[in-house]
């Protein structure tokens, strides 16, 4: 999915986003939450808000954004965020210079999380 991102990027003239491990573990820890808790929020009801999952596991950001996508696979997720333009946005934002990623399997297909940061 990085790749399929920074492909879409580059085509705009844009800088790759980097991986931040970090922010997968953050990500992926989302995903698996909405798959345990039987929901697809930007809020968790463990967790609460992105924004506070992210600085509660010591990542410092200026910006931050969160992209939520349920599909079949990993091509269908990343067609539907580039269709939506809010999520279109995050990915082609040039104001976010990190991403983390966290892609899970339910019984429908995957479910993803991607956090942005700048």
């Amino acid at each position: 999915m990085l790749l399929l991102i920074n492909n879409e990027r580059q085509a705009k003239g844009l800088k790759p986003l980097q991986w931040h491990s970090n922010l997968a573990g953050v990500a992926d820890l989302k995903t698996k939450d909405m798959i345990a808790n039987n929901y697809f929020s930007h809020t968790s009801p463990t967790y609460g808000g992105f924004y506070s999952m992210v600085r509660n596991q010591g990542i410092s950001y200026s910006q931050i954004g969160e992209n939520l996508a349920k599909a079949r696979d990993v091509k269908k997720a990343h067609a539907l965020l580039m269709a939506s333009e809010g999520h279109r946005n995050n990915i082609l934002s040039s104001n976010f210079t990190h991403i983390g990623i966290g892609i899970s399997h339910d019984g429908y297909g995957v479910v993803v999380t991607q956090l942005f940061i700048k």
